[in-house]
């Protein structure tokens, strides 16, 4: 964070140019603020104060005699000061009534992985008109519920997982020819019983740990159990629900065609996206990545805001929304904050 580094007067400036600017995307003049905002300071004064903020890179000047527009530095300030003053996480930017409807909604179609999270960013993007991204649970920190596996062409096999959470997962990989159908049936019976319930990363680690320690003659089935199970859930792309990107490109941030057309190919590249929300993963609570803050650099040039959603204490997912710098940050903080939470709510009723 870099708080603390501007007076008060400083900041209650920057914040009208920022929000000035969030609000209608032109260069923000001393003449407008001052007219703007009761701060009791002259004209002359806030042009100083805002020329100050241009010496250390919060505000830019687009060309000599116009306003000034904020900076990545200037809005992580903003942003900061949002989080840091608990701002933008407020019931009052998402009504108790739609909470509770989006909720019951959620509730209906539980069951329905894939529904679901096409339902939060759909519901997220329009509210917001930006970008809405979701990563459902990754299959590794699912609950097992049930696996089988079925011998297929002699020296392959197909897995069939279903989760606690609703995903429903195949995958046909290889297998040694020797191995029967009864031992995969065994294999299986051993992992329902054993560890239907657990996490699926929790698993690998209960395995090797039980081959430790099991007597010899368990040795054998333990340690196929182990290879089958790790070859079986060796699934290497996840799915990405992504809405909101024809809304997204009406806006005036992305008049310019070449804008679009980098946006749009960014947005829909699934491992961009994977590698964005990747780097989220560990975040408690809201993030806020700013311009060029962004590790993906297809994605430099925009703004993200992201929450993870968790089963009790267990991260599960992540929900982003994607947008220009001049981002509406105190509703959008808001908007995950409180989807992120909805969703949270629903995996948890699940049990």
């Amino acid at each position: 964070m870099i708080l603390n580094i501007l007076d008060d007067r400083s900041s209650r400036v920057l914040y009208a140019v920022v929000e000035s600017y969030i609000n209608k995307p032109e260069p923000v003049g001393s003449r407008f603020v001052t007219k703007k905002y009761s701060f009791g300071f002259s004209s002359a004064t806030i042009r100083n104060i805002m020329a100050d903020l241009e010496e250390i890179g919060f505000l830019s000047q687009p060309h000599t005699s116009a306003g000034r527009v904020p900076t990545d530095r200037g809005y992580r300030y903003y942003v900061d000061s949002l989080l840091n003053l608990e701002k933008a996480i407020s019931s009052s930017e998402m009504p108790r009534e739609f909470m509770n409807q989006f909720s019951k909604r959620l509730e209906q179609i539980k069951d329905d992985i894939s529904g679901m999270f096409s339902e939060v960013t759909s519901t997220l993007s329009s509210i917001s008109n930006y970008v809405s991204i979701a990563l459902p649970p990754k299959t590794e920190k699912a609950t097992l519920n049930r696996i089988n596996f079925i011998k297929y062409k002699g020296d392959h096999a197909v897995a069939i997982l279903l989760t606690d959470e609703g995903i429903i997962k195949n995958r046909i990989f290889k297998i040694d020819p020797m191995v029967k159908q009864e031992d995969l049936n065994r294999i299986a019976d051993y992992l329902n019983s054993e560890y239907a319930g657990y996490a699926l990363d929790e698993i690998r680690s209960m395995l090797i740990q039980s081959m430790k320690r099991e007597k010899a003659q368990w040795d054998k089935l333990i340690s196929r159990a182990i290879n089958i199970f790790e070859q079986a859930l060796s699934f290497t792309e996840e799915d990405v629900f992504v809405s909101g990107l024809d809304d997204a490109m009406n806006l005036p941030d992305f008049s310019d065609i070449s804008k679009i057309r980098e946006l749009s190919k960014a947005i829909k590249d699934k491992h961009v996206i994977i590698k964005l929300l990747d780097e989220l993963s560990d975040a408690e609570g809201v993030r806020v990545m700013i311009g060029n803050e962004n590790p993906v650099n297809e994605l430099k040039g925009l703004s993200v805001v992201a929450s993870t959603y968790k089963e009790g204490n267990r991260p599960m997912g992540i929900i982003a929304l994607i947008g220009p710098t001049r981002m509406n940050y105190s509703k959008a903080i808001s908007m995950v904050d409180v989807i992120a939470k909805c969703v949270g709510r629903t995996f948890d009723d699940r049990k």
